[in-house]
This record gives C-alpha cells, sequence and structure tokens, in this order.
C-alpha cells in the first residue's frame, strides 16, 4: 500500500487554504511512493469555515475529479502531521488510495447498505443526535469486528459532516450535495482494508477503582459499600464543613467508569486502573454534575449499573503524554515484525530530521481524533500533542480533528485520543 497523499493549510480565506492544500496534495501524488490514483477523501475543517462548508467541498470536487467519494466533519480545531490547528481558519484533506469494493461511505439520509460487509467504520456524529449511544453501539454491532473510530463534530456555529459516495451521489440520498448536519455519517471498510487503532487517556486516577454497589439512574450511592459521597471526600481530603474548598476540589475531579467484566460488547484491556496506576482503554470518563447530602451520593454525567467499576480522576498532562507515547509505542510494536528488513529498519532507525514519509514503515496514512479540551496547550505548548506522535510513529501523513467527544469500539470518551493507522506491506 502506497502513502496517502495529504495537504493542510490556515488562511482567513478558505479559497487560499484549499488551493495551498491541493497544491500539497499534487506535488505528493507525482511522487513514487504516494498513492497516484486515490478515489476516497477524508476532509476536516475548523469550524471558522463551517458556514462555507458547501464551497468548499464544491471547490475541492470540482478540482479532485478523481475523488469520487468524500467524508470528513469539523471541529473547534484539525490535525494534521506534526501540526494542529486550533481556534483559527484551517482545513486538511487526505486521499486513500484503497480497493472500491472494501469501503463505503454512509450518512443519515444513506444508510449502510445490507450488500456490503463491514469489518469497522469510521464514524462522525453529531452531539445532539437523540439516542446517540444507542446509535453508535447499534453500528458497532454492523461490523464484524464491533470496532468504530472517529468522533463527534465540534463547531462554535454549524455543525456539518461531509459524505459523498460513488461519482458524487449516495444511492438514496437524492438531491443531498454531500453536507449534512446531524444523526451518523462515516466510511465502512471491509475486512481488506488493514487498521490498528489504540485509545489514549488523558486523565490519572486518584486512587483504586472502586465498584459501584448501590445506584439509582446517574446517581451512585455507595462504592464498595460505602456512601459514595464519603469515597469522594475522602479521597478528595476535604469536608463538607469547608464548602468552597470542597466545591474547587470537586469541580476538578471526573469520574471513569467501566462496564461490568460480564458486560455485553467487543472486549477491551478489562482493567479500569492498570498496575502502574493509569487508566486502561475500557474507562470511560464522565463529569460530576452534582452531589446528593441527604443520600450521600454523587451525581454523574451518565448511567449507572450496580457492578461498574468507577474511579475519581483528575486531568494530568504527565499521564496524558505517557499514555500517548504508550498508544504509539503499542502501533509500532504491532506493526514492526521480529526480524525487519534492511529497508525497513533504516527507516524506522532515520532520526527526526531524516524521518520523511517511507512505505517502509507500513503505515500508509492515520487518522486522529482528539478531545477539543486536549490540545497543545495541554501537552505543553502548540501542536504539542501532535509532535509526540510524530516523533514515536515517524513522519506519516495524518489529519484529523479535534472533538465533542472521541469513539471507539462501542463507546463514546471524553478526554481521550484515538489513533488509528492504515497499513500495509512494503
Amino acid at each position: 500500500m502506497k502513502l496517502f497523499p495529504y495537504g493542510h493549510a490556515t488562511h482567513p480565506q478558505w479559497r487560499m487554504a484549499a488551493g495551498l492544500a491541493l497544491a500539497q496534495l499534487r506535488a505528493q501524488m507525482a511522487l513514487p511512493d504516494y498513492a497516484s490514483a486515490p478515489t476516497l477523501a477524508l476532509l476536516y475543517i475548523t469550524d471558522h469555515y463551517a458556514s462555507q462548508a458547501q464551497e468548499i467541498l464544491d471547490y475541492l470536487s470540482a478540482e479532485l475529479p478523481e475523488i469520487t467519494d468524500w467524508s470528513g466533519t469539523v471541529g473547534v480545531g484539525i490535525a494534521a502531521n506534526n501540526v494542529e490547528y486550533f481556534d483559527e481558519p484551517a482545513l486538511a484533506v487526505m486521499l486513500c488510495e484503497l480497493p472500491t469494493d472494501q469501503y463505503r461511505v454512509f450518512s443519515g439520509v444513506a444508510p449502510l447498505g445490507l450488500g456490503f460487509e463491514a469489518h469497522t467504520a469510521l464514524i462522525h456524529a453529531d452531539a445532539h443526535t437523540p439516542d446517540l449511544d444507542e446509535l453508535i453501539k447499534e453500528m458497532a454491532a454492523r461490523t464484524a469486528s464491533g470496532y468504530l473510530f472517529g468522533g463527534l463534530s465540534y463547531s462554535r456555529s454549524k455543525q456539518v459532516q461531509f459524505a459523498i459516495g460513488g461519482n458524487g451521489n449516495i444511492s438514496g440520498q437524492g438531491a443531498a450535495s454531500g453536507v449534512f448536519s446531524g444523526g451518523l455519517s462515516g466510511v465502512a471498510f471491509g475486512e481488506g482494508v488493514s487498521l490498528v487503532s489504540r485509545v489514549t487517556q488523558g486523565c490519572l486516577p486518584l486512587s483504586k477503582a472502586h465498584k459501584v454497589t448501590a445506584a439509582e439512574q446517574n446517581v451512585v450511592t455507595a462504592l464498595d459499600g460505602e456512601p459514595a459521597l464519603d469515597v469522594l471526600l475522602r479521597e478528595l481530603k476535604v469536608s463538607l464543613e469547608q464548602p468552597e474548598k470542597a466545591l474547587k476540589a470537586v469541580r476538578a475531579t471526573l469520574v471513569g467508569l467501566m462496564q461490568p467484566a460480564d458486560s455485553s460488547g467487543p472486549a477491551g484491556d478489562g482493567v479500569a486502573v492498570s498496575r502502574t496506576g493509569n487508566f486502561g482503554s475500557d474507562v470511560i470518563v464522565r463529569h460530576i454534575i452534582g452531589l446528593d447530602p441527604a443520600r450521600r451520593g454523587v451525581a454523574v454525567a451518565d448511567q449507572l449499573e450496580v457492578g461498574m467499576q468507577l474511579a475519581f480522576c483528575q486531568r494530568n498532562v504527565q499521564a496524558a503524554r505517557a499514555d500517548l507515547i504508550r498508544a504509539c509505542a503499542e502501533i509500532r510494536e504491532e506493526l514492526e515484525p521480529e526480524e525487519l528488513p534492511v529497508e525497513i529498519a533504516s527507516a524506522l532507525a532515520a532520526s527526526e530530521a531524516e524521518s520523511a514519509p517511507h512505505p517502509a514503515r507500513r503505515i500508509a496514512g492515520a487518522i486522529y481524533v482528539s478531545c477539543s479540551g486536549r490540545g497543545g496547550q495541554h501537552f505543553g505548548g502548540p501542536s504539542a500533542e501532535l509532535q509526540i506522535i510524530r516523533r514515536a510513529l515517524g513522519d506519516v501523513p495524518l489529519v484529523g480533528f479535534f472533538a465533542g467527544g472521541e469513539i471507539a469500539r462501542n463507546h463514546l470518551y471524553g478526554y481521550t485520543g484515538v489513533l488509528t493507522v492504515f497499513t500495509g506491506g512494503v
């Protein structure tokens, strides 16, 4: 599999940014290591361009007539290799060369048909969609692997998604022009498209995980048989007798949840808090939305079940950096055979200055969806998060966006990153 051409740019005028990205794409498509006949494009824009989404798609489609399928969405920020564009007008495009019988673009007006056997799927979703959690689980159940990856569109203005399939039209979408709001859209991939994906957490548990022993809807009243509020206050080292100090500590605290071990759905690592004191990838972080002193309970922004594991946590820069490096290392380890040919060994050993994209890395392209609450500033400076990925994976084609929630497997996460790479032989 050849490298996926990609381009990205920022400019107050979207046409200028699109022109700069197109120049990068065309230059790469002329190189021998890059795909020269792609058919699927992934397009991500920041919300500064949301109102011009249709014009951008029309322009790029006309300039790239060989591309028959488009997918993408809007974010408060977007990602490209080694750089993030946060709170500024920007766009990123990646052109994927995949067998046309191994993927299908779908949207809310043109759902995935029964004639295609999906193995995995890239998902873009609107956070305002009713019963979103159930729709995500239903979509995961329609794939053979049960694995989804992607995130929720995030815009301070118009929420948009891109979805065009098959020479400019998805069967059944009628006069729809490829720009949508609401529901789910994305790309379903067949078994012939090889992917490796990892979730990276951004929070650090304050203590060990507890078992939910009593709960009603979204209020946990007992952890390990002890009043939940008492456990929280003890771990935060605060008391309700000092309400201002207690409130400040609670506002900085989140909750990490993991379903009971016998819960249905694709299996993950099965660990809430690992031996190193970090969260496992199955943990879903949610906000604390209130305290219930009468019942000694804690209200959480999710439905709770008896038997769940729960750990109080806080955002942590060092933990986020370490876990992102861990996720990248796991991807590299999975892609590197025990015995490396000279070409692969040389490419992987190259210094950062020499680590130009190379097929020997066995990564044709990558998609990174990160929480809008992360970004470079959380990692120590502008684009620091993307620079960590580049140092770990090398200089590989990458696009993505900063989301209002991240999707992996059949879960909707928060404060995480989902890194997915398209793999292939050299």
